[in-house]
């Protein structure tokens, strides 16, 4: 007999609807798996057999053929023990087949027959929704991340005998309820708090427009003097995740297994800070099956790196297109997938290979050639998209042994989301651009129109300073950002003077 389950397999983080066809007929016992199974896949054969035979279930002694569609796609892990094991049974006539078509299957098994949970089921949940299926049988500890997705009805399972009780009886059982949207919206305050910084004006108002506007920063100063307290504190002030943004990065996390709070959104935006010993691939991605790298895993967050000049320099340079596009394609003999990478990206490092270069308590021990070769690791074009570029000093005796008197990061906040939601207003018909960092070239002449003063302004800053016309193009974005933050419709002289201001690290060499 034949039975046919629908189950989903990953390609990258999106999912794809697999068919485990299951055929037991005449002839020697033996069991065969098709349509380019890997290892796990291929060693679930023996895992059915032990958890058919431990829960009860007869294991029919004949031939039986087991073909997953579409053949030409390759099936990894063991989310498919399941849905195998549903067929074999369903094949052989000891459940009731009239439910498959309508219910997708995911899990793995033990060889008792309990079920396990598997990475990636929110998104898989989001395409079985897309693709109207009524509902999911999934392993319990699966079941709330799930149910996240609302409009498919998700049931949840410790062991193949209750999955079988459940076809035998599908009224007797209640699927699982999540509320998404509440879920999504209780937001716990992040924490460490601005209000903690002593000093550092300039560098907390330039947090501020970063994070008012998704802009790239990049801290330079001495050893000492706070930069990676002050990257540290940028998630506070960062607006929250909508529920959409949250949904989105879920899924990421989901596939590959770091969900932590099962049936739970991610609620705080990502902070990734990758050691400066990484390798391209686990930043960007890769691998012969690719999975995200930290910069999918900071979409919509943060991506710190600590120490810029100490990574590789070739490692520095994957960044370059997704800084530029939001999203990062990674190609492979087998097949080609693009994960989302829409992060903001804050650095930090020495002024020099000493540190102390331009400090005004120690004097510098390194030479000219060195500081030249000491920023030669970081190329133009990627320093280009870095928005602002501050310079942050040692605080002074009296400044260290003073009170903070700064805002807090609740104040600030506030006003960062007030920022982002004119810029929202103003892309409204753009689905896809969510911060002023992500204007095209048909956004700045739409909407980062200058006067003669302010032209005038660029003009002599792009002469002075050398930039290129990407750098001229962040300026405009910032200074978008600072006229936001002003409340001003229109970019003023003044907006583009502190967005200059930001670019002077350019030649610090």
């Amino acid at each position: 007999m034949l039975a046919r389950v629908w189950s989903a397999s990953l390609i990258g983080i999106e999912s794809v609807k697999v068919g485990v066809e299951v055929d037991v007929s005449g002839g020697l016992p033996a069991i065969t798996v098709v349509g380019l199974p890997d290892t796990a896949v291929q060693e679930s054969r023996e895992r059915v057999r032990a958890a058919l035979k431990n829960s009860g279930f007869a294991f029919p002694v004949r031939k039986i053929v087991i073909n997953l569609t579409p053949a030409d796609l390759r099936k990894e892990g063991p989310s498919f023990d399941l849905p195998i094991s549903v067929g074999v049974l369903a094949a052989s006539e000891q459940v009731d087949p009239q439910l498959l078509g309508d219910f997708l299957f995911v899990g793995e098994m033990s060889l008792d027959g309990s079920l396990r949970a598997v990475p990636g089921i929110l998104p898989i949940a989001a395409r079985a929704e897309k693709l109207g299926f009524t509902g999911m049988v999934v392993p319990l500890d699966n079941a709330q991340e799930a149910a996240i997705v609302k409009g498919i009805s998700v049931y949840g399972f410790k062991h193949l005998s209750e999955v079988a009780q459940f076809l035998a009886e599908p009224d007797r059982h209640q699927a699982v309820q999540l509320d998404a949207i509440a879920e999504s919206t209780k937001l716990p305050f992040p924490t460490p708090d601005l209000k903690d910084v002593k000093g550092q004006n300039h560098a907390r108002r330039a947090l501020e427009i970063a994070a008012a506007g998704g802009h790239n920063l990049i801290f330079v100063g001495p050893p000492g003097s706070g930069k990676t307290m002050l990257a540290r504190r940028l998630p506070g002030i960062l607006p929250p995740l909508g529920f959409e943004e949250a949904l989105e990065v879920s899924e990421i996390h989901s596939v590959v297994g770091l969900l932590k709070n099962k049936g739970s959104l991610i609620r705080e935006r990502p902070f990734r800070a990758p050691h400066h010993s990484a390798s391209g691939p686990s930043l960007v991605g890769g691998g012969s099956f690719p999975r995200p790298g930290e910069i999918s895993l900071a979409h919509r967050g943060v991506l710190f790196l600590d120490e810029l000049t100490e990574f590789k320099r070739n490692v520095l340079e994957f960044l370059r297109q997704p800084l530029e596009d939001g999203f990062v394609s990674i190609s492979r003999t087998k097949q080609s997938v693009t994960f989302p990478a829409q992060f903001t990206l804050i650095a930090s490092t020495n002024p020099c290979p000493c540190g102390y270069f331009g400090d005004p308590i120690q004097a510098c021990s390194c030479s000219p050639r060195q500081r030249e070769m000491y920023w030669a690791k970081l190329s133009g074009p990627l320093m280009d998209r870095i928005d602002l570029q501050v310079a942050v000093n040692r605080l002074k005796p009296e400044e260290m042994t003073r009170q903070p008197t700064g805002e807090d990061s609740q104040a600030i906040r506030d006003r960062v989301k007030q920022a982002r939601q004119v810029a929202q207003e103003r892309f409204k018909q753009e689905k896809s651009i969510k911060s002023n960092a992500e204007m095209q070239s048909g956004h700045l002449r739409q909407f980062c129109q200058l006067d003669e003063d302010s032209r005038s302004l660029l003009e002599g800053a792009i002469r002075k300073l050398g930039l290129s016309a990407r750098a001229m193009d962040r300026i405009l974005k910032v200074s978008r950002t600072i006229a936001d933050l002003a409340e001003s419709e229109k970019i003023q002289s003044s907006h583009v003077a502190e967005a200059i201001q930001y670019r002077t690290l350019d030649r610090i060499a």
